[in-house]
């Protein structure tokens, strides 16, 4: 045997024996299609904080849309730029598999900042729900194809 192939053989056993030790990712980890299908939201543990969960919009169908930038947020200084990279989910708490809540989601059509929470459906629907007092709403989001 040669040493490459023992190095490879090496690897594919560490590999092997590592596997069992990742976790499997929570369900609602992963990119999002909006309701309207007008943009997506990938999902994953926050850059920092990664036992919390955040969220940033990773595509718009229609980038020059004016729907495709921040126009309705309240502060000035950001109204004009683009959705594209802007984290719309903060700082959401495990609750178990595929159930995140205690976090912020930021509704770029109106401006306004939810009291946020997650939960997995199914494997391709996520309902996103957030309240700011006793106002509040949810949408279902499902997995792009």
């Amino acid at each position: 045997m040669t040493s490459a192939m023992r190095s490879l053989l090496l690897v594919a056993v560490l590999t092997a024996a590592a596997a069992p030790a990742f976790a499997e990712p929570d369900p609602a980890f992963g990119e999002w299609l909006n309701e309207e299908g007008l943009g997506r939201v990938a999902i994953a543990p926050c850059p920092g904080a990664p036992a919390l969960a955040c969220g940033a919009i990773t595509w718009v169908k229609d980038p020059n849309d004016p729907r495709a930038r921040d126009l309705k947020n309240p502060d000035r200084a950001l109204r004009s730029r683009p959705l594209l990279g802007v984290t719309v989910i903060h700082g959401m708490k495990n609750e178990g598999p595929g159930r995140w809540t205690g976090g912020k989601i930021y509704e770029p059509d109106s401006g306004r900042t939810y009291d946020g929470k997650l939960r997995a459906i199914s494997r391709n629907k996520l309902e996103v729900s957030g309240c700011v007092l006793m106002f509040c709403k949810s949408q279902t989001w499902t997995r792009p194809n």
